[in-house]
């Protein structure tokens, strides 16, 4: 029987990547690249996975970081871009890092040479047409307007961003809560809420005023030309705000109205950070109002400076910059697929995650789900205790909107973390108790043996070697 082909818009490494997985699946792709049709402001070359930021992958550690374990996911997954990076690796310590002209020609060859692969060079200007049933829309953060104007009429005004006004996210259990304490303003509890829906962090004057000149002094990123200045004051970076006057930030996100400092009623904070829940799990919590352009040894740095966040440890840190991503938590389902439009799926940055890894885990799924609904098969999302799934579930549904704000989209991309997993119970050692970086390491190890595991089972791979 002669299959109908999936379409994937866009070759990036998210769509050479799903077309990759779909091809290997045994049907037939058509890849749809605009370049060199129609260039882009940051691409230099017509080839596939044209790296155009930084040539690391970041951590190969399997045991100990989020990233190294998708790292070791996608490998058992068969995925192209980790052969392609494996193969073409250049030295850089702990980390995967590639010589950037070496991989894109990897991968451009692999595809080509594929029998089930098509590459056409051709801009697609709107959404696929109805009778391209299986498609997959892996464009990126340089997504080219026509068709971005298309995704938003499609899925609404309010579902399309074209910049990342990002804060940083603190993982839970490195605040110091015996400094701050849970409260949200005047008590107000908000729909779904409890009036103690936010962690504040206290400052008295002298520490303020020292924060504040921190952030007037700190080393900051600036726009490449291309971006523009996206500055708008609903969000404005922090350090842009504290340049309008030293009192501005105490009569913005860290005024300190409504609040009772918990341990120390009778004082009167001069000023307050806020952190509120980001993820459903609890584990993640994000700085209100804190997106940065600042670099992110200084962010670091400088919020550490806080009360009750000098041994936070960040899940992600802040940003400001250009990049179309879509609402997915309000419009993809846990199989990638847009709910208004079944066989439609998004994959890689447009979905909303951050790096070049997690683009090509996400176009890896969408590239096995559409693969899996054109032969007529069943196939479940990835178990959220793997990397694969607590990716996943982030992008579709672990991301908490803000109830204090109705309407305010607040999903914003992010990279795999641990923040991310069902947390787990560090593994106890015989004869003694383990504590601080013991701890750690010990619970990472357990979540990441955890997470491969139940990979190799959602992969069928432990039942084929007893097959066999």
């Amino acid at each position: 029987m002669t299959l109908a082909p999936i379409h994937v818009i866009g070759g990036g490494l998210a769509g050479s990547e799903a077309a990759w997985q779909a091809a290997e699946a045994g049907v037939p792709v058509v890849l749809h690249e605009m370049r060199p049709v129609r260039a882009t402001d940051a691409h230099k070359t017509d080839g596939l996975a044209e790296l155009v930021c930084s040539n690391s992958f970041r951590s190969d550690d399997a045991e100990t970081n989020a990233v190294g374990l998708l790292h070791a996911e996608m490998r058992l997954a068969g995925s192209l871009i980790m052969q392609a990076g494996d193969a073409n690796q250049v030295p850089a310590g702990g980390a995967l890092a590639v010589d950037r002209e070496g991989f894109s020609e990897a991968v451009t060859r692999a595809i080509k040479a594929h029998p089930l692969i098509t590459v056409v060079r051709e801009e697609i200007a709107g959404l696929p047409p109805e009778d391209w049933d299986q498609a997959i829309i892996a464009t990126g953060a340089l997504t080219a307007p026509s068709l971005a104007e298309a995704i938003r009429a499609a899925t609404g005004a309010e579902a399309l961003a074209f910049f990342d006004a990002i804060a940083p996210i603190v993982h839970f259990d490195t605040i110091d809560i015996d400094v701050c304490w849970f409260q949200s303003r005047y008590d107000k509890a908000g729909p779904g809420g409890t009036g103690k829906d936010y962690i504040n962090c206290p400052m008295n004057k002298a520490q303020y005023e020292a924060f504040v000149q921190a952030l007037l002094d700190g080393d900051k990123t600036s726009f490449k030309e291309w971006e523009g200045t996206p500055y708008f004051d609903g969000c404005l970076p922090i350090e842009v705000m504290a340049e309008r006057g030293p009192e501005t930030l105490r009569h913005g996100p860290m005024k300190p109205m409504g609040l009772t400092n918990a341990h120390k009623p009778d004082e009167k904070p001069y000023a307050v950070v806020q952190l509120r829940q980001d993820n459903a799990l609890g584990t993640l919590y994000n700085m209100v109002g804190f997106q940065t352009k600042l670099k992110y040894a200084e962010q670091v740095r400088i919020f550490r400076m806080i009360p009750g966040l000098e041994k936070a440890e960040f899940a992600r840190l802040g940003g400001l910059h250009r990049n179309t991503y879509i609402n997915s938590p309000a419009l993809l389902d846990s199989t990638l697929q847009l709910k208004s439009r079944p066989g439609l799926r998004f994959a890689g940055q447009i979905t909303g995650c951050e790096g070049y890894v997690e683009s090509a885990a996400m176009g890896l799924l969408a590239g096995r789900f559409a693969a899996a609904a054109r032969l007529g098969r069943n196939v479940a999302p990835p178990p959220p205790t793997t990397a694969f799934g607590a990716l996943l579930g982030h992008i579709t549904g672990g991301h908490i909107l803000s109830d204090d704000e109705p309407g305010k989209r607040s999903f914003q991309p992010m990279n795999v973390n641990f923040g991310l997993f069902p947390p787990i119970e560090a593994p106890k050692a015989e004869g003694k108790r383990l504590r601080g970086k013991e701890k750690t390491l010990a619970k990472k190890r357990a979540i990441t043996a955890r997470a491969l595991a139940d990979c190799r089972g959602w992969l069928g791979i432990a039942a084929r070697a007893a097959a066999e």
